[in-house]
């Protein structure tokens, strides 16, 4: 279940630029800036929650989910295209590393 994937502690800022990243063994969770677009994801959210959700994406055992997330006081809440949620603490996010 992906929920076993959302669950330890780091504290990053509210604001970021690129991606932020959260990993467990071989699974990982990326929190993007721009606007949640995923269609089977915005059709489980009220209209009016859809601008305050921006894309994501999961791998969770070699399987990649399309989600959408905002953040929350207890971490970045993540909504999955199969309706499955979760809550990553902000202190398992890290800035993406790029090459």
């Amino acid at each position: 279940m992906k929920v076993a994937l959302l669950c330890a502690a780091l504290a990053a800022a509210p604001a970021f630029a690129g991606d932020l990243v959260a990993r467990q063994g071989g699974d990982s969770v990326r929190l993007a800036e721009g606007p949640c677009t995923s269609p089977p994801v915005l059709s489980l959210l009220e209209p009016q929650l859809h601008t305050r959700y921006h894309a994501a994406t999961a791998t969770v055992q070699g399987r990649t989910f399309s989600a959408c997330w905002r953040m929350t006081p207890n971490g970045a809440h993540l909504l999955y295209e199969d309706g499955d949620q979760g809550v990553v603490p902000l202190s398992d996010l890290k800035p993406e590393l790029t090459a």
